[in-house]
């Protein structure tokens, strides 16, 4: 049950702190608009790592 409860504050914690990222650069009149820039932006970064990570293990 800890576990849970621990990864349950993890993910609120990522929640909020995406929030705040989304507010501070885009203000909260362009809140819906920012979370999807934003989102994108988040998501284009990990599948530029992943596919780093990918190639150092090929070149192994």
């Amino acid at each position: 049950m800890a576990l849970l409860r621990g990864l349950f504050w993890f993910v609120l914690f990522i929640v909020l702190a995406f929030c705040f990222v989304v507010l501070f650069e885009y203000g909260p009149h362009d809140f819906t608009n920012g979370c999807q820039k934003e989102f994108a932006r988040v998501k284009s970064f990990v599948v530029k790592q992943t596919e780093k990570v990918e190639k150092s293990k090929k070149q192994r």
